[in-house]
């Protein structure tokens, strides 16, 4: 049953701008202007209709946040088809994952059909600003936004209805070219140091040269570990990503040798709660401090930004809610002088062109740490992505480019 939409008010908001302010939101809303004026051509039309479909995909290999029962069972994701009362489609994906984040398949599954559906279903299918506030009514905020990971589903499948309904690539709703390809970086993530060299060999056989590395919590495991990397890939860009899993004294002491082994940068050292300890890892200047984990919105960024707590943030859609959360963020970053990085969350196809699209649209220079193609083994896609030599290609076409196979999608849902 279709249900009118709701339309709350915007928040008002009584602030005196700065100039620095006054210029962020004056490019922000210039930069609106050429998905306005794209959308403005397209016939109104309404979503009919949202269907979920469940699954996991299976992977090979070891990462330690698929370890246990239930990351045994494959990669967890939530394919999201919303179509349009002209029976045009558009296709998403919610990539939760319980390790990481306290959204699991279940929980999103639910959301995402009893919540959040209901709610869009009969509203304008380009107005995506519009559903994101329609979203944040409907599950409410904790420090950030509610639901992210599961939210960027809805947001990554009304993109690819936008770009559909407008006969364009969802780059030029942003008022940009496809650019790629992406390099990509291969995750090194050993249970014994005996398994560094043979992961690195199944990456160079594949065509990668650039790696990323999985640290915390020893700090000895992981100097060792980044100078054998290092030592067997002197070239390459060499990237350590905790997880928030070092405690404030170990970080502050660990920078600095990650630095003497080679690493480039360090991504999230401890929990995005630790304020001070970003400041002070920021003020030691060992190495460039990523944020990851704990950036969600643009709002907690721009805080972040001003309390000096980071270098730069390692990108991820998936993550913060989908491409319009994102896309803010990158231009945040770049306003500012920063570094950002690709990463994301061992995305399956569908969110993994999303994530192309955005990387490829806004030219990201330094390899990308998207390594679903390197533990998933199976798509849902007519045609799949073009990955080679270390290289993931941009793809083409209306919306995300992609043709989304429905049988497919009914035999990973069978298991």
């Amino acid at each position: 049953m279709k249900r009118s939409a709701r339309r709350g008010p915007l928040p008002a908001h009584a602030c005196r701008l700065t100039r620095r302010r006054w210029l962020a939101s004056t490019l922000a809303a210039a930069a609106a202007l050429p998905a306005a004026r794209v959308l403005a051509e397209v016939q109104t039309v309404k979503i009919d209709r949202i269907d979920v479909f469940p699954l996991r995909y299976p992977m090979t290999g070891y990462f330690k946040f698929f370890a246990g029962a239930h990351g045994a069972a494959g990669r967890a994701a939530v394919i999201v088809k919303i179509t349009a009362d002209d029976g045009t489609v558009g296709w998403g994906q919610s990539v939760p994952i319980e390790k990481w984040s306290y959204e699991t398949l279940e929980a999103a599954t639910v959301a995402l059909r009893d919540y959040y559906a209901p709610e869009l279903i009969g509203r304008d299918a380009v107005d995506i600003a519009g559903a994101h506030r329609t979203m944040d009514q409907t599950i409410q905020a904790g420090f950030s936004t509610g639901m992210p990971i599961t939210r960027a589903g809805l947001d990554i499948a009304l993109h690819d209805l936008a770009g559909k309904l407008s006969g364009k690539p969802v780059c030029e709703l942003w008022g940009r070219s496809p650019g790629g390809p992406i390099t990509l970086s291969w995750t090194v993530n050993p249970r014994t140091p005996d398994e560094i060299e043979s992961i690195m060999e199944e990456g160079r056989q594949r065509g990668y040269r650039h790696f990323n590395i999985k640290v915390a919590p020893d700090p000895q495991v992981d100097v060792e570990l980044a100078r054998r990397v290092r030592r067997a890939a002197p070239d390459a860009f060499l990237w350590a990503d905790a997880n928030g899993g070092y405690d404030p004294a170990t970080a502050l002491e660990v920078a600095p040798r990650l630095a003497d082994a080679g690493v480039d940068v360090l991504e999230a050292p401890v929990r995005p709660n630790r304020i001070s300890t970003y400041q002070a890892l920021k003020r030691q200047g060992a190495l460039p401090i990523l944020m990851d984990e704990g950036v969600v919105s643009p709002i907690e960024l721009e805080e972040f930004i001003r309390l000096k707590m980071l270098d730069g943030v390692a990108m991820k859609p998936s993550r913060c809610g989908g491409l319009l959360s994102n896309k803010r963020q990158i231009e945040i970053v770049e306003q500012e002088g920063l570094m950002w990085l690709g990463s994301g969350l061992t995305d399956p196809d569908i969110s993994l062109a999303a994530t192309l699209c955005l990387y490829g649209a806004f030219g990201l220079a330094k390899p990308a740490a998207l390594n679903g193609p390197q533990f998933l083994t199976a798509d849902v896609l007519k045609q799949p992505l073009k990955i080679a030599d270390g290289l993931a290609h941009v793809p083409h076409g209306a919306g995300l480019g992609i043709d989304v196979d429905e049988e497919k999608i009914a035999q990973l849902s069978r298991g």
